[in-house]
């Protein structure tokens, strides 16, 4: 039988005081604690969703977007591709980097040292060669998530804000990351409700049956925890509203 390492077992200790499935707040709360005694890091709260929904089907497609409230913790890098006076735009709303054709053409070389791309719908033809480029890694603009828009200035703003992408994998999953453990457990839990409410609120009508199947937060080099999904919808309208 593998022996169980000491990191292992303290895991396994810390989690006896957990009962499982439970509260979104109180699973971030526990896992604050489990990070600060086992990580050396500032690890990252991860929110993993399984979705009763059949990905072959067009119709029930799952994929946007969300302001996390409390922002992300990281620091984002944004390329713009745009024309004419929407480069001053983007550089004065705050854009890493900014171009044309030239910064098509340095994408295209392998460069990708950025973490989003935003393009105006008159620049996305330029974009059009670099979908097998861009696309498995995420990177296409889309106008679905609003990286596809003339509205430069508020997309920069969304996405330097804490603005994060959802999409369900071929699995029915979704994989988002809800900001750095160093944050004050009630932010977490807040940026966690606006995820779920903003996943709930995108149901596929298609979709039948139990929607949110199974729920779990985690974090980086941590346990998960299993959330209560039958009374998640009224603990979230605490944090978002209605």
């Amino acid at each position: 039988m593998k022996k169980i390492t000491k990191r292992k077992q303290k895991i396994l200790e810390l989690l006896e005081a957990v009962e499982q499935p439970t509260t979104g707040l109180e699973a971030i709360k526990q896992l604050k604690k489990i990070s600060g005694e086992i990580s050396k890091f500032d690890e990252t709260l991860e929110c993993h969703m399984r979705l009763g929904i059949n990905v072959k089907h067009a119709d029930q497609q799952v994929r946007s977007t969300t302001v996390l409230p409390a922002g992300t913790g990281k620091k984002i890098t944004i390329a713009v591709v745009a024309k004419g006076e929407k480069i001053n735009e983007a550089e004065e709303a705050g854009a890493d980097y900014v171009g044309a054709e030239d910064l098509v053409e340095k994408i295209q070389g392998g460069w990708l040292e950025f973490d989003t791309l935003v393009a105006t719908p008159d620049c996305m033809a330029m974009l059009g060669k670099l979908g097998k480029l861009l696309g498995p890694k995420g990177l296409m603009p889309n106008p679905k998530t609003g990286t596809v828009t003339f509205d430069v200035k508020n997309a920069i703003k969304d996405i330097k804000a804490g603005k994060v992408e959802f999409r369900a994998d071929k699995q029915g999953m979704l994989h988002v990351p809800l900001g750095k453990m160093n944050f004050e457990a009630a932010d977490l839990m807040k940026n966690f409700a606006y995820l779920t409410d903003a996943v709930i609120r995108v149901k596929p009508s298609a979709a039948k049956g139990t929607y949110m199947k199974a729920v779990y937060l985690t974090t980086t080099m941590g346990p998960s925890i299993k959330i209560d999904t039958k009374n998640l919808t009224d603990e979230i309208k605490e944090y978002v509203g209605h």
